[in-house]
């Protein structure tokens, strides 16, 4: 025997597994029906008369919807995850205030992540060394300072952001437009699975099995902006799925940030666009962490000063961040030389990095300096052999 609980569950989850029930109809239909467990008894009569289409009356009053649901919940256990409906307590309650919030989200890692005050990082799949810099820059900072880093794991600026946040050890959330057992890209598993073991979260929801169908991934992003508190923009081109998730964000009362880019590069129309149409310019995490609501920037400075044990200082600036990140083993003079040259925000190229050196070392001793400031996690090798500082 079930708990009533366990049957309301179960009935959110037989609905969005019926054909025909989106979030928006799923939710009338438990509205009108009173709760969510009088979906798996009600009479066809009773269940037509909510306004369910009549092919899926007849799935959820035949008992498949209620077999399907099963199913699934043993699936999604057999997967390590879980699923959550907007009755539990564990569903984030900035999604709840959407206009159709998802019926069922599955979860793998750490299900408090989603209600974590979140920024979702966002851009073009093909990043600019400035573009993947500065996506991992702000997520990194941000992270530090307790955000949760919220992205849809794609190629490109979604990767970046996501690796920004576990380079500190920061919460970071993958929302797919996949089933939670459909990586993709399939070249990312690897990231999926350290998003879990470093506890952040992967999410969805589509069930089980959902392979990524193009028309996924628009409501994967309008479920992206949802959770967070405000979308940040890195470069996305003028036809984007961006646009999208920044028009979403919009519609929802979330707040957009964008980091402006070179008028001639062609991923720098999304960014400008919509700075000049509102969106806060972004040039570093002071940027978003100042315009963040008074109570939620208080509740994150005091959880990091109970983490640290001290009150931390917010302020400082990248001399600061440049001393907090240098910490380890001291650097030879040649690793000193060959890393003022570099930026954060910018790659550049390994070429232009002998030239700008050639008086002070030779090509053999930059190789050098590079690999060893690459295995001290320090600098960063982009495509094209640009290379970026990594505080």
């Amino acid at each position: 025997m079930m708990s009533a609980n366990e049957e309301a569950r179960l009935g959110w989850l037989a609905l969005t597994l019926t054909p025909g029930m989106g979030p928006t109809r799923s939710a009338r239909t438990i509205r009108r029906l009173g709760e969510a467990a009088r979906v798996l008894t009600a009479s066809l009569t009773e269940l037509e008369s909510t306004g369910m289409p009549a092919e899926s009356a007849q799935f959820v009053f035949d008992g498949r919807a209620r077999t399907a649901a099963l199913k699934e919940a043993e699936r999604t256990a057999e997967q390590q995850a879980v699923y959550i409906t907007p009755e539990d307590e564990a569903y984030p309650e900035r999604l709840l205030h959407i206009y159709d919030p998802p019926a069922v989200l599955w979860v793998r890692g750490e299900v408090r992540q989603l209600s974590r005050a979140g920024i979702a990082v966002v851009g073009t799949r093909q990043p600019s060394p400035y573009g993947a810099g500065m996506a991992e820059m702000l997520s990194r900072e941000l992270a530090k300072r307790g955000m949760a880093v919220m992205s849809g794991m794609a190629r490109g600026v979604d990767t970046c952001a996501h690796k920004g946040a576990l380079d500190v050890g920061g919460a970071t959330v993958a929302v797919w437009g996949t089933g939670i057992d459909v990586i993709y890209p399939k070249e990312n598993k690897k990231l999926a699975e350290q998003i879990v073991a470093q506890g952040g979260a992967v999410v969805s929801e589509f069930p089980l099995g959902t392979f990524p169908a193009p028309q996924n991934f628009p409501i994967r992003n309008r479920t992206l902006s949802g959770m967070s508190i405000g979308v940040l923009v890195v470069e996305a081109a003028e036809y984007s799925g961006t646009r999208i998730t920044a028009r979403c964000a919009l519609e929802q009362g979330r707040d957009v940030y964008a980091v402006p880019g070179n008028a001639t590069n062609k991923g720098s129309w999304g960014p400008n666009t919509l700075i000049k149409q509102g969106a806060k310019l972004t040039a570093t995490w002071e940027d978003i962490w100042e315009d963040l609501p008074s109570q939620v920037r208080v509740q994150l400075e005091d959880e990091l000063a109970a983490q640290n044990g001290q009150k931390e200082s917010f302020g400082g600036g990248t001399a600061s961040l440049f001393t907090d990140m240098a910490q380890g083993p001291p650097m030879s003079e040649h690793e000193r030389l060959v890393i003022q040259e570099l930026r954060q925000d910018e790659g550049l190229q390994l070429d232009a990095l002998i030239e700008r050196l050639e008086a002070k070392l030779a090509s053999g001793e930059i190789f050098t300096a590079l690999f060893e400031l690459e295995l001290a996690g320090k600098v960063r090798q982009m495509p094209g052999k640009n290379y970026v500082r990594c505080f």
